[in-house]
């Protein structure tokens, strides 16, 4: 069994290494691994923090430059692209969310109980996630709920574990951030089963480098909409 691990990156030079280092620190026990690193057109020094990590030149990491910014899922689909794991994991190049949680990911996955898991941020009670951003997940995720007849707490979590012939029969589209209402909506007309565990969280705010905007939602309610009309 192996696992690649897609880690889609722009501007983000203070954390890429560490999250690297922490993607590596995490025990899998006898499963393969491979990183799949997509910097996406990164105008700071990304691409310098990726070659000075130590894990850089192991073969088992592949890192991939797109010339000019496209967005998150122009990103992960070069990860996807490339990545030859039985299981895809999707790992944000920030510290928000915590690569110890692998165990907890995969474990419904290895059980043979979903071959489909998501990591909440609010399946167990947490303070730390401001109003908005709770108040915009929820209404995304009750729309993705009603039109495609779920039961998710979290379709906008960046943790999305996947076994590789889940992808099977879906073309993935989008290039930003509507990317996750997409890849959501789609295993869902799919008939694939999503479950989800939950995850620590450790949000930052703008001026430490988030990236999500309000234009986001309405593009994540476009591509749900579209989604379900079959396009």
């Amino acid at each position: 069994m192996k696992l690649s691990i897609v880690i889609p990156v722009y501007n983000e030079e203070r954390t890429i290494g560490e999250v690297l280092e922490r993607v590596w620190a995490v025990d899998l026990g006898a499963m393969e691994r491979e990183v799949i690193i997509a910097n996406d057109g990164s105008s700071d020094g990304t691409r310098r923090a990726i070659e000075a990590s130590r894990w850089i030149g192991d073969p088992r990491v592949k890192s991939y430059d797109c010339p000019i910014n496209l967005g998150k899922g122009a990103a992960v689909r070069i990860g996807l692209k490339f990545a030859t794991g039985d299981i895809l994991l999707i790992q944000d190049a920030d510290t928000e969310l915590d690569p110890n949680e692998y165990g907890r990911l995969l474990a419904p996955i290895l059980e043979g109980r979903t071959d489909i898991v998501y990591g909440s941020r609010f399946l167990e009670s947490t303070g730390r996630v401001g109003l908005r951003l709770r108040l915009a997940n929820r209404l995304l995720t009750l729309l993705t709920n009603v039109l495609f007849g779920a039961r998710l707490t979290d379709m906008e979590t960046a943790y999305k574990v996947f076994r590789r012939e889940t992808l099977d029969g879906i073309r993935l589209r989008c290039v930003g951030f509507d990317f996750e209402p997409e890849i959501t909506a789609k295993f869902l007309r799919a008939g694939r089963r999503i479950v989800e565990v939950p995850v620590a969280y450790k949000p930052r705010h703008v001026n430490e480098g988030k990236k999500i905007r309000w234009i986001d939602g309405f593009d994540a309610v476009y591509a749900l909409v579209k989604c379900r009309l079959g396009a």
